[in-house]
C-alpha cells in the first residue's frame, strides 16, 4: 500500500470504531514496507484529514452534483483525503492529489465512482473555493465549525463559556502540528545535563518553573534517550496534574486510570522511587507498556495491576489517589483529531456519569488525611466545575486542598480557586488543555 491507502484504510477503522487513530496508524504501518516519506505523508493524511473533515465535507457537497449524505463510507473518505491535500498540503502536486485518489476510487468502488471522483477533485483548488464568501450569511457558531472544521454543538458551548476571541484562538490552536513534550527523568539527570550531553538541536524548554519539560521536533534524536530512559513523552499540562498531587516519597499512591504510564512514571519520580504506586487498568496490553516503561526509567515502585477501577480493591489505604478520568477529551483535539466526531452531548452526559462514579469509589478508599487529585483532558464544565461541584455536595468529608509548597508560581491562579487548575489550549505555546482539582479527605474527628 502507498500513503494513501494506508491512510484510506486508518480512515476507515477509525471511522468504524473506537480505536486511536494513532494506534490504527502505527499498527499498519509497522507491517509496511513503506519508506520515511511515505510513511510522513500517510501520517500527516490521517490527521489533517480527520481534523479538517467537516470543512471537507462542507466543500465537496458544493461541487457533488448526487446526495452527498448518500454516499458510500470508503467513497467520502477517498474525497476528504483528495480535498485536504488539494487545500491544505501545497507540497503535494495537484495532479498526484487528483489521479492518486481517481486509483483509490477505482480499485474501491469501480470506473464509474472513479469518474465521479476525477470530475469532483479537478473543480476543487484555493482558487474555486470561497469558504469566508460561503459562510458569510451563516450563524456565528456553524460559521466558525466550518472554518476551523469542528462540530457545531462543540463551538456553540465553546463561545457561550470562552467567548469569541477566546474560542478563535482555541479553534486555531487545535489546527496546528501538536507539539511533542518531554519531560527529563529526574533520577538519572536534570534538563541541563542532557542538553550539555546530547548535543540536541532545536531543544525548547517549557519554562515557567516546569525545569523538567521540554519540547522538540527533533523526534528521531530522542529516540536512543527513550530508549535509556533519560525522558519520556509527556505534555506539560500534564505534568502539573502530577505536582498538583504533590505525592510524598515513601507514601502509597494508586493510579485509577493509568495507562499509558506517564502520570505514574513522573509520580514516582517525584517520590524518588520511594514508597508504592499502584497503577490500575483494565487493558493488559497497555500495562506492558507501562511496565516497560518504568523499566527503562529505572523505577521499581510502580506495580501494575489490572481491573475495573469501579470495583478493583487495592488492598491497602492510600495516602493519595490520582484520577485522571475517562473524558470527552476537548482539551486535546488538535492531539487526537478523531475525538472531534466521537463526541457529543450524549456522550458527555455518559462520561459524565462515569466520571461521578469513578470519584465516589476513589472517595471510599482514599485514607483520611489523604490526597485525591481529579484530572481530565477536557475543557467541559459537566466534567471538571460541576463534577467537581456535585462530588463535594455528596461527600462533605471532602474539601478543597490548596495548592501544595513549591508549585510553579506562573500556573497559580489569580483569584483563590482552591486547588483547582484549568490550562486552554494557545494559552501557552505547546500547552494542552486540561483540567485538575486537589481534594482532602478530613481527618475523623
Amino acid at each position: 500500500m502507498n500513503a494513501r491507502e494506508t491512510a484510506l484504510k486508518v480512515l476507515q477503522e477509525v471511522e468504524a470504531g473506537t480505536r486511536k487513530s494513532e494506534e490504527v496508524l502505527n499498527r499498519m504501518l509497522d507491517h509496511s514496507e513503506a519508506g520515511r516519506s511515505d510513511r510522513a505523508l500517510a501520517r500527516e493524511l490521517v490527521n489533517g484529514t480527520l481534523k479538517y473533515r467537516r470543512q471537507c465535507d462542507f466543500v465537496i457537497s458544493k461541487f457533488y452534483s448526487h446526495d452527498y449524505a448518500k454516499a458510500a463510507p470508503v467513497l467520502k473518505n477517498i474525497l476528504r483525503i483528495g480535498v485536504y491535500q488539494l487545500l491544505h498540503l501545497d507540497r503535494v502536486p495537484r495532479p498526484a492529489a487528483v489521479d492518486e485518489c481517481v486509483k483509490l476510487a477505482r480499485k474501491y468502488k469501480g470506473d464509474h465512482l472513479s469518474r465521479l471522483v476525477n470530475g469532483v477533485l479537478r473543480k476543487i483548488s484555493p482558487k474555486t473555493v470561497e469558504l469566508e464568501a460561503w459562510t458569510e450569511g451563516m450563524d456565528e457558531a456553524q460559521r466558525l465549525s466550518v472554518l476551523y472544521s469542528y462540530p457545531d454543538w462543540l463551538v456553540v458551548r465553546w463561545l457561550g463559556r470562552y467567548g469569541r476571541e477566546l474560542t478563535e484562538r482555541m479553534l486555531a490552536c487545535g489546527n496546528l502540528p501538536p507539539a511533542t513534550g518531554y519531560r527529563v527523568n529526574r533520577l538519572k539527570g536534570s534538563f541541563d545535563k542532557l542538553a550539555e550531553t546530547a548535543g540536541l538541536p532545536d531543544l525548547r524548554r517549557s519554562g515557567d518553573g516546569l525545569d523538567d519539560f521540554f519540547f522538540t521536533r527533533e523526534f528521531a534524536s530522542m529516540e536512543p534517550l527513550l530508549t535509556a530512559g533519560l525522558v519520556s513523552v509527556q505534555n506539560p499540562a500534564q505534568g502539573l496534574a502530577c505536582l498538583l498531587a504533590a505525592p510524598e516519597p515513601g507514601t502509597v499512591v494508586y493510579d485509577m486510570c493509568a495507562a499509558p504510564g506517564g502520570k505514574s512514571t513522573f509520580m514516582a519520580e517525584l517520590m524518588n522511587d520511594t514508597g508504592r504506586i499502584i497503577a490500575l487498568d483494565r487493558s493488559a496490553r497497555k500495562l506492558e507498556r507501562v511496565a516497560a516503561n518504568a523499566k527503562a526509567l529505572g523505577i521499581t515502585i510502580i506495580e501494575p495491576r489490572e481491573g475495573d477501577a469501579l470495583t478493583f480493591d487495592p488492598g491497602c489505604t492510600p495516602d493519595t489517589i490520582l484520577l485522571d478520568a475517562p473524558c470527552t477529551g476537548t482539551g486535546v483535539l488538535g492531539r487526537r483529531a478523531e475525538l472531534r466526531w466521537r463526541s457529543g452531548p450524549e456522550k458527555l452526559d455518559e462520561l459524565a456519569a462515569l466520571q461521578a462514579a469513578l470519584l465516589d469509589r476513589a472517595a471510599e478508599l482514599l485514607r483520611p488525611g489523604g490526597i485525591l487529585l481529579y484530572a481530565t483532558c477536557s475543557l467541559e464544565a459537566e466534567e471538571n466545575e460541576q463534577q467537581l461541584g456535585s462530588f463535594l455536595d455528596r461527600h462533605p468529608e471532602f474539601e478543597p486542598a490548596p495548592f501544595p509548597k513549591g508549585f510553579p508560581d506562573p500556573f497559580l491562579p489569580t483569584e483563590e480557586t482552591g486547588g483547582r487548575l484549568l490550562t486552554l489550549p494557545g494559552e501557552r505555546e505547546g500547552f494542552d488543555g486540561g483540567f485538575a482539582a486537589r481534594l482532602r479527605k478530613r481527618e475523623i474527628s
